[in-house]
């Protein structure tokens, strides 16, 4: 038989091995991705549009943690089939980086950690990490090639639509592609006020209210679906209330009131977003 000091000296034995294969793995994705992961969080740094991915990876820590004891809860049983999910993340990695991508880069990241906790903790522990994983996808900026075939598009809408709004009324108004003229200015409607800077921040806000507010899987993906018309409508009405106001006062098309209506509106978004989660809410579960 086994004597209490054998049994804690295996279990001291396994402990040792266990954090000496997280220091090693740790060490390799560190040496993989510092540069990658450096580079996104520039990209955070410098571009208003993508600023919410600072916060994005503490937040997904946050909800990890919350729900940690649901985690642990799971047996850990380490899953080779784990292997195929890292190997397409380094597959990934290559491609990225031979092609010159930074998004497949850069996601290949966050398909290394769902490999590797799939691997050494089994798939049960990664389904109670869904949601935290579906934020750190998120912090991801999309490939610039969508971005920018997005862009044009939505300018134009946003400059037609503001401009009929305007119109509607009473301000004299042309338009002339993403150039509204009115009496006394020029407004450019440039690609922050198509809607796309709004884009990925209230999708990420549909993603937290709906997983907090809503507890079906439908609501939050009708709520996620819903930030995208609303981010575009929300700087619909930002482009028709500068036109409007600046054809009663100049100043207000530009400087400090121009970027405070911006944050008017991205508030106003958020609001909507929060006040649309509650009444799914309420029309799921009535009570």
């Amino acid at each position: 038989t086994k004597q209490p000091g054998e049994s804690n000296a295996a279990l001291a034995r396994f402990s040792g091995v266990f954090w000496i294969k997280v220091g090693v793995v740790s060490a390799l994705v560190g040496f993989l991705f510092f540069a990658v992961l450096a580079d996104m969080a520039h990209d955070w740094w410098t571009e208003p549009a993508l600023s919410q991915g600072m916060l994005l990876p503490p937040v997904a820590l946050y909800f990890a943690w919350v729900h940690r004891k649901r985690t642990f809860g799971q047996a850990a049983t380490p899953d080779a089939r784990g292997l195929a999910l890292t190997a397409l993340a380094c597959v990934m990695f290559l491609v990225g980086k031979f092609a010159s991508e930074d998004f497949t880069t850069r996601i290949s990241f966050v398909v290394l950690l769902a490999g590797l906790i799939w691997t050494f903790w089994g798939f049960p522990r990664l389904r109670t990490l869904s949601f935290p994983m579906l934020l750190l996808a998120t912090m991801v900026p999309l490939p610039v090639m969508f971005y920018n075939s997005l862009a044009a598009p939505l300018q134009l809408f946003a400059s037609d639509m503001a401009s009929r709004i305007a119109q509607a009324v009473g301000i004299s108004i042309f338009r002339d592609g993403n150039i509204i003229q009115l009496a006394g200015i020029s407004l450019g409607v440039e690609e922050a006020c198509s809607g796309l800077n709004s884009l990925s921040a209230l999708t990420v806000g549909g993603l937290l209210f709906g997983y907090v507010l809503c507890s079906r899987v439908l609501l939050r993906a009708i709520l996620v679906v819903a930030a995208i018309p609303l981010a575009i409508g929300i700087n619909i009405v930002r482009v028709a209330g500068t036109a409007v106001l600046a054809d009663y006062n100049q100043e207000f098309a530009e400087g400090f009131y121009h970027a405070f209506a911006g944050y008017v509106v991205f508030v106003l978004g958020m609001g909507i977003l929060y006040l649309l989660a509650r009444a799914l809410h309420a029309l799921a579960d009535p009570k």
